[in-house]
């Protein structure tokens, strides 16, 4: 395995995640202060954010955050998001300057709605529209990458320690009901920007710590689909394969951890029916979508967060509660920094998905 930095921290990355279930919502400065504590789990390649519900005032349109190498493809990508969309603002993403964070690209946002004619002509529904005019971007225009296009949420990604990135966005300037965090340690991927977590298509966004081997496996399983695998990094496919289940294809959360991390046939063998016929059936249909090696990971969608373990829990992850706020982390030390008194604190079992949502009547 390859060493990146002066040590090799073989269960390196940091993830980390609150989710407050009344719908409060908490300053970014709370992920900053958690993820801070794990600064010795990542090595200054690779950090980012995801918050949810911070955009209150265009909740109702997708929020484009998009990296440029340049002008001249700024202008390229935004002249195909007036083509395919109404755009109701853009700008800027405000950053300050930060020591550690160098290098930086264009950084714009927009918030956009799908054109009623272009949705007619295509016949297709408005999630599956967007995510397809992301990918055109990603994969057709060179020097552009959309990072987030999700509604009333964000992703703040960039190449430094993740509390250097918090800064570097103004995150203390956000609230939201939901965030999560990530601190990279890569070791077969380089360091940029764009290969940052979260990784985020719609609402879907993943922050992960661990080495997927089955990769090769699932991207070529997505890419039937549709997917332009374009960061060649497991996070990456990890993200698609929980828009094709969850969106495309209908499975409840509950399933679609029971593909990505199936029990072994030994163990669903000895399930009661009609687990055993429901367990069999999605590791039959979806195969080439299990995923196989160390992994922990924090998925954040509209309304909700999922923290699930690879089936032998090869990653650490430790989940706590204080009253309606639920947190995540791969160290305890990471949720008493922020919450030193809790009401409940243990450590998922493998395959284990724990799925928190909303309070019922809590909009987002």
């Amino acid at each position: 395995m390859q060493k990146e930095g002066q040590y090799h921290i073989p269960s390196g990355c940091a993830i980390a995640g609150l989710f407050c279930k009344d719908g409060r919502r908490v300053s970014g400065e709370s992920m900053i202060d958690s993820i801070t504590v794990m600064h010795d789990r990542s090595n200054g390649l690779g950090g980012g954010f995801a918050g949810y519900g911070i955009y209150p005032e265009h909740k109702d349109a997708y929020a484009f955050h998009v990296f440029y190498d340049n002008a001249a493809v700024r202008e390229t990508v935004e002249d195909f998001l007036s083509r395919h969309f109404e755009v109701e603002s853009l700008s800027k993403i405000p950053t300050r300057q930060t020591p550690g964070i160098t290098d930086a690209p264009l950084i714009w946002r927009y918030f956009v709605y799908p054109l009623p004619r272009k949705l007619h002509d295509a016949q297709l529904d408005e999630r599956e529209y967007v995510m397809r005019c992301v990918m055109k971007i990603n994969a057709h225009i060179d020097g552009a990458y959309v990072f987030s296009s999700g509604k009333n949420m964000g992703v703040f990604k960039a190449v430094g320690y993740p509390e250097d990135v918090g800064r570097f966005y103004k995150l203390e300037e956000y609230e939201g009901y939901c965030w999560t965090a990530h601190g990279r340690y890569p070791t077969n991927t380089p360091g940029w920007w764009g290969g940052a977590h979260p990784f985020a298509l719609l609402d879907y966004s993943i922050v992960h710590n661990g080495e997927i081997s089955s990769y090769d496996a699932n991207r070529r399983s997505v890419e039937m689909y549709g997917y332009s695998c374009n960061l060649m990094t497991d996070t990456e496919a990890i993200t698609y394969i929980v828009d094709y289940l969850n969106r495309r294809q209908g499975l409840t959360l509950e399933e679609v951890a029971g593909v990505i991390a199936a029990p072994f046939w030994s163990t669903i063998e000895t399930m009661p029916e009609p687990k055993r016929s429901q367990m069999t059936y999605l590791r039959n249909t979806f195969a080439s979508m299990l995923i196989t090696g160390p992994f922990s990971i924090l998925l954040g969608f509209s309304g909700g967060m999922m923290a699930l373990n690879d089936r032998l829990k090869l990653r650490s992850m430790v989940a706590a509660e204080k009253g309606e706020t639920v947190y995540v982390a791969s160290e305890e030390s990471a949720i008493r920094r922020i919450q030193p008194e809790l009401d409940r604190i243990w450590s998922p079992n493998g395959g284990e998905p724990l799925i928190f949502r909303l309070n019922e009547g809590v909009e987002f």
